[in-house]
């Protein structure tokens, strides 16, 4: 099929380039696509387009609450075993996950660390996990040099999470002002719940309840409508904001 004389698996290609490009994925990629339009936009498909998109997230993050209470040290426990037969980068940054996720932010920072020095130290997912951990460990200000390397190299990745991880970091470091700019463009861009409850406990927190009114209405539409499982999914979330809510009171 084609269109305006260009082949569909060639827009299909293209498509696929401008998400390398605007998320700041690596250039062999354009390589990949373009050599082989086709099979390329196939492979990056399935390899890093879906694994990115909200749906994914979404079901990722179910599997691991899931996990998490069947067994919560499994991944932990793989991953270190991984790392130990072969001590890649790769499997170093699964070690780093595994371990923030499971609440252990301190080695996970660690670990963090010393992936930063190897090879793949400009890597956005790396940059980002790392600076998770930074910040769950009590660092703000290691967040915030890493978040802003990285907005400023790579300004296209994951604009929603990298912007929400560094409001709270500059909320943690006490820089109020830019915490709620960071919040309220996160809110804008993607209308998101976890971008409007973290705007709406800023802005509570603030005495801003201006800010706070508009985005707690539509937190309950959604979470009045949501299905129970995804309410238990962001059980979390909701309790932060009522918590909030109750503290402005």
């Amino acid at each position: 099929m084609q269109i305006f004389g260009i082949g569909l698996h060639i827009l299909v290609a293209i498509f696929f380039a401008i998400h390398v490009v605007r998320t700041g994925r690596e250039m062999y990629w354009l390589l990949v696509l373009f050599l082989f339009p086709l099979l390329g936009s196939i492979v990056y498909f399935f390899a890093v387009f879906l694994p990115a998109s909200r749906f994914d997230q979404s079901a990722a993050k179910a599997g691991r609450a899931l996990q998490a209470t069947l067994d919560p040290g499994r991944e932990v426990r793989d991953a270190q075993r991984a790392f130990e037969l072969t001590p890649t980068a790769h499997n170093q940054m699964r070690l780093a996950k595994a371990l923030l996720e499971t609440g252990q932010a301190a080695k996970a920072a660690e670990q963090y660390e010393a992936c930063l020095q190897g090879p793949f130290a400009r890597d956005a997912e790396l940059r980002l996990g790392a600076a998770r951990a930074r910040l769950a460990s009590g660092s703000a200000a290691g967040a915030i040099a890493l978040l802003e390397l990285l907005t400023a190299e790579q300004p296209g990745f994951r604009p929603e999470q990298t912007g929400i991880l560094l409001g709270q970091a500059y909320a943690a470091a006490g820089r109020q002002d830019e915490a709620g700019s960071q919040f309220a463009a996160a809110a804008h861009r993607s209308g998101s719940l976890e971008a409007r409850a973290e705007l709406a406990i800023w802005a509570l927190a603030n005495g801003k309840p201006h800010i706070a009114e508009p985005e707690l209405q539509e937190i309950e539409r959604t979470r009045k409508h949501m299905p129970g499982h995804s309410r238990k999914l962001n059980a979390d979330l909701f309790r932060r904001v009522d918590a909030a809510r109750a503290q402005a009171r």
